[in-house]
């Protein structure tokens, strides 16, 4: 059986470990520090065989170089000579088989050029998206469009509802804050800011989040929502899902 545990690291990053009950040997992703790692797998006394790097932020890379020396792992990531260390290079439609399990490459450009995601289906179903797709809300559009990152985010939605999101970032309760501005009369935003609320304050991660649960409360996922493009409609143009994408993530960034 697979499972997926998260490693805090910085202030508000997760390191996802990916584990195989009956193999010592590992996999991590987006090891931006290599610290909190090396203590897991010392602690555990697993090893690590594979790494998977969404994009090339400093923050989602940083741990790589110290973490090749030890361990000598399998590094997959994007096609990026920026990212030193990656030893298979793969894009859109790849697949690679990690801790027995076969993972669809997605080419999710938007908040970087270089960025991919890991799917993989099953039961259930797993996505690694790094910085696209968080709980109620998206990454910051730092080399793309907003026409390339509204894409990457149908792209995603397509699949399946139960699919469980790990994001690379503890942003859930500043997402939500903004959520219930974009989309005021939601019902499920307020449950979903309780229930998150609770799980920080016991110290626990708000991730992984569902698919259907993003569809439900992530106003980024919801441009063609009438209530979002009504409280949109006083910050831009919201004549559509990409003006209104546009328009939602230009407000965002000065919440």
């Amino acid at each position: 059986m697979l499972s997926v545990t998260p490693i805090p690291a910085f202030s508000d990053n997760y390191i996802w470990l990916l584990r195989q009950d009956t193999s010592q040997a590992v996999c991590v992703v987006d090891p931006g520090d290599a610290t909190p790692v090396i203590e897991w797998l010392e602690r555990e006394g697993l090893e690590l065989g594979t790494v998977l790097i969404t994009h090339h932020h400093h923050d989602h890379t940083g741990g790589l170089a110290e973490l090749i020396k030890r361990y000598s792992p399998r590094v997959i990531g994007p096609d990026n000579p920026e990212i030193d260390g990656i030893d298979e290079r793969v894009g859109d439609g790849d697949e690679v088989r990690v801790m027995g399990r076969l993972f669809e490459v997605l080419a999710l450009p938007g908040h970087t050029l270089d960025h991919i995601g890991f799917f993989t289906p099953g039961i259930p179903p797993l996505l690694f998206s790094g910085d696209v797709l968080f709980s109620a809300g998206c990454g910051r559009l730092f080399e793309g469009t907003p026409a390339q990152m509204h894409e990457s985010l149908s792209r995603l939605e397509s699949l399946p509802e139960d699919t469980l999101v790990f994001a690379a970032h503890e942003y859930t309760l500043a997402n939500l804050a903004f959520a219930r501005a974009a989309d005021p009369d939601n019902a499920d935003i307020e449950a979903a800011e309780a229930e998150c609320q609770r799980a920080r304050e016991l110290d626990r991660p708000t991730l992984p989040t569902t698919l259907g649960r993003e569809r439900r409360i992530n106003p980024f996922l919801r441009c063609a929502s009438a209530g979002v493009r009504q409280a949109a409609s006083a910050h831009g143009d919201t004549d559509n899902d990409l003006s209104t994408f546009t328009t939602l993530r230009a407000w965002k960034d000065g919440f």
